[in-house]
């Protein structure tokens, strides 16, 4: 994008930059442009200073898997599904309540989820319990191809987070709409269904999310400042912020988001914010709507660089004490109690 080269230049060439990317956006519509857009054909060559390669780490002990769990006898394989979720994973004991969420969807089509393991040498063991319970409108593929594809365990992809696995992931799914969960949150019942409904008439959608305390994984109160959407919260400026776990669309008319999963933002600290690089895309590019529905539980992590900005804001009392143990997972979202801001 013109916005991603004009770093050092005076405030004439910056609006002319502006003024050109606008022309192009006019100009697009009959395949036309003025200035190329050098990040869409050399996305690799915007990435500037990126962390250093940790080395070669090892592989998972059962080697290159591709397990498939079905909650039907002989289910359409060729027909699409109506909704696939992505959800890269390290194979942490919270992806249960991951799975369980969406099993739980009151979705009325057919559910894809597509889990892959980038690196990890953690047992499989609970993800195979869950899938014992799959529901029968619900198909399940576990992948690892038996070798990471982030440059963070010696692999060839920039992204720290899971190298290309999303975007493979993206590519493999059998469903035009697309949703993303990490293996340390869960949604609301609603979250598909109203997902769906926001999609219609649109590329993109994006749902509201609440902060979950990372121990007693109790929800403490609506995120109302970060991944709140186009032009709002504490990134306005910038453009505005959806966190991938809020995030759906149609993979097809939105396919030019799909290699930048496996991109970091330029001079990256972290190379694990390549969501950053899809969000600007998905809301400069593509036509979005929002759900207007509050269905992720976002777990908070403590080794977040916002993290104490959060707490600030949830208060310090009352993050101290949601982390006892003394709240239990399985109430039904209607007994949820939230923090005040």
């Amino acid at each position: 994008m013109v916005r991603d080269r004009v770093v050092g230049l005076d405030s004439g060439d910056i609006i002319v930059a502006v003024w050109l990317h606008g022309l192009n956006r006019l100009l697009r519509r009959f395949d036309l442009q003025i200035v190329s857009g050098s990040d869409c054909w050399r996305c690799t060559a915007q990435l500037g200073t990126q962390p250093e390669p940790q080395g070669v780490s090892p592989v998972h002990p059962d080697g290159p898997f591709l397990r498939v769990y079905d909650g039907w006898p002989r289910p359409p394989r060729q027909k699409p599904f109506g909704f696939s979720v992505i959800m890269p994973t390290t194979a942490r004991p919270t992806i249960a309540a991951a799975l369980r969420s969406i099993f739980r969807q009151d979705f009325d089509g057919s559910v894809q989820t597509l889990i892959g393991l980038d690196q990890s040498e953690a047992t499989l063991d609970v993800i195979e319990q869950c899938c014992l319970t799959i529901p029968r409108n619900h198909s399940v593929f576990l992948l690892y191809p038996g070798y990471s594809t982030s440059v963070r365990h010696g692999g060839l992809h920039p992204s720290w987070d899971g190298g290309a696995m999303r975007t493979v992931l993206c590519y493999l799914a059998n469903s035009r709409r697309l949703a993303f969960l990490d293996d340390d949150n869960w949604w609301d019942e609603r979250h598909l269904s109203s997902m769906a409904a926001a999609l219609a008439g649109h590329e993109w959608a994006y749902a509201r999310r609440l902060f979950v305390h990372p121990r007693s994984r109790k929800p403490l109160c609506e995120d109302t400042w970060e991944s709140v959407g186009p032009g709002a919260g504490i990134y306005r400026k910038s453009g505005g912020w959806v966190d991938p776990n809020c995030l759906a669309f149609d993979k097809v008319a939105c396919e030019a988001v799909l290699r930048w999963w496996s991109i970091p933002v330029r001079d990256s600290i972290s190379a694990a914010d390549a969501d950053r690089n899809v969000y600007r895309i998905l809301s400069t590019e593509f036509s979005g709507a929002a759900t207007g529905e509050t269905t992720v539980f976002y777990a908070m992590n403590e080794r977040d660089a916002q993290h104490r900005h959060r707490v600030a804001r949830i208060g310090f009392g009352n993050y101290e004490s949601a982390g006892l143990p003394d709240w239990v997972e399985s109430r039904p979202s209607s007994d949820f109690r939230y923090a005040a801001e």
